[in-house]
């Protein structure tokens, strides 16, 4: 079985399609089937590497452990490439499924219980989040980001998702999964404390759409005969409290070509609307001024500073949303790589910890994902 989502790299010049394939099976002894994918086990068990030039395919394996890839090396030799073998600039595009994450994520929503009694009354039955995409109510899809981890000197990149409690709206957990090949599929699964309300998406979304400013104009762009379009929202655990992030965008009726009109965001309590998003950004965070030097910038730098950072944001959200117009999947992911960098860096300057929810997530991880 194949991933859905195919992405295209760019490596040693030459671009390449990588896809993910899963040895699968439906008659696992004792194991609860996903009610979506119909299956009862799962490997990520081969990085498919395709030549977007000549169409040539080499399969790596990635996985040394799984019987059934094992005995597909068996039955076919020389299919299989060791993963080993797969050159350092591939490597560096290797990214955790999409599809396997999903399986994973439907499975925790109950498997996080371990106390019998609380597991038998599902007492503690966790829900995907549901956002405002486009005009109807879906539900929220993992996504990448780049974040700063507690522990870790560098940002890293993670695939991640939400979980709400069953029939509340707000935030309970949110689950991150290591996509850097030296920390591949190292899971970590933070719990908001049962004390604490942190607004969830759907939660955010009505408060976009209960403030007056915002609800004016979606109304005087839908009395034009436009189609208002509201896009993803997008997460990022920044400083004390969680940043929400979604465009909205404005689509004539003859000329259906979406264009981003305005960019809503939610943090600490408050909820912005601006026509970018270094606007959106100076009204949360203030311009600021240029702080101190930190240790190591060498003479005749110029010390990076809130404004220049907002800037530098919204460049970078203009650049992914050009991408993505531009059917450059490639460089919106760049971009939105980029942009988490960004916005780690600006927590920082605002002096507050970078993912770290103060009050709100236990120091040390509340459970893994083997």
């Amino acid at each position: 079985m194949y991933d859905q989502d195919p992405y295209i790299v760019t490596a040693d010049g030459k671009l390449y399609w990588m896809l993910d394939a899963y040895t699968v099976s439906a008659n696992y002894p004792y194991s609860q089937p996903d009610p979506v994918a119909g299956v009862n086990y799962i490997r990520n068990s081969v990085k498919v590497v395709i030549d977007a030039y000549d169409g040539a395919i080499t399969f790596y394996q990635a996985d040394l452990e799984d019987p059934i890839i094992m005995t597909y090396a068996k039955i076919f030799p020389g299919l299989l490439t060791p993963i080993s073998e797969m050159p350092e600039s591939l490597k560096a595009h290797i990214r955790y499924p999409e599809d396997m994450f999903k399986i994973q994520s439907r499975t925790l929503l109950t498997y996080h219980m371990t106390d019998p009694n609380v597991y038998y009354n599902k007492e503690d039955y966790w829900e995907l989040p549901r956002e405002i995409y486009g005009a109807s109510e879906t539900a929220v899809t993992p996504y990448y980001i780049v974040l700063d981890v507690p522990g870790q000197d560098e940002p890293e990149y993670m695939l991640m998702t939400a979980f709400t409690p069953r029939g509340k709206p707000n935030m309970t957990a949110w689950l991150g999964i290591r996509c850097d090949y030296n920390d591949y599929g190292k899971a970590t699964l933070y719990a908001v404390p049962k004390d604490m309300l942190v607004p969830g998406p759907m939660q955010v979304e009505s408060l976009f759409s209960q403030n007056p400013q915002i609800a004016a104009n979606m109304t005087l762009w839908g009395q034009r005969g436009s189609q208002v379009i509201r896009g993803n929202l997008l997460t990022y655990p920044v400083g004390d409290s969680l940043l929400y992030m979604e465009p909205l965008y404005l689509q004539a009726e003859t000329v259906r070509i979406p264009e981003l009109k305005l960019v809503l965001m939610y943090y600490g309590g408050r909820v912005v609307m601006g026509t970018s998003v270094a606007d959106a950004l100076s009204q949360l965070f203030g311009e600021g001024l240029p702080v101190e030097p930190p240790d190591g910038t060498q003479p005749g730098e110029r010390p990076r500073d809130v404004t220049g950072l907002v800037a530098e944001a919204n460049a970078l959200w203009r650049e992914a949303q050009e991408a993505l117009r531009a059917g450059d999947w490639a460089g919106y992911g760049r971009a939105i790589e980029e942009l988490g960098r960004v916005l780690s860096e600006l927590s920082g300057l605002t002096g507050a910890a970078a993912v770290e929810l103060e009050g709100a997530l236990p120091e040390e991880p509340a459970g893994t994902v083997p």
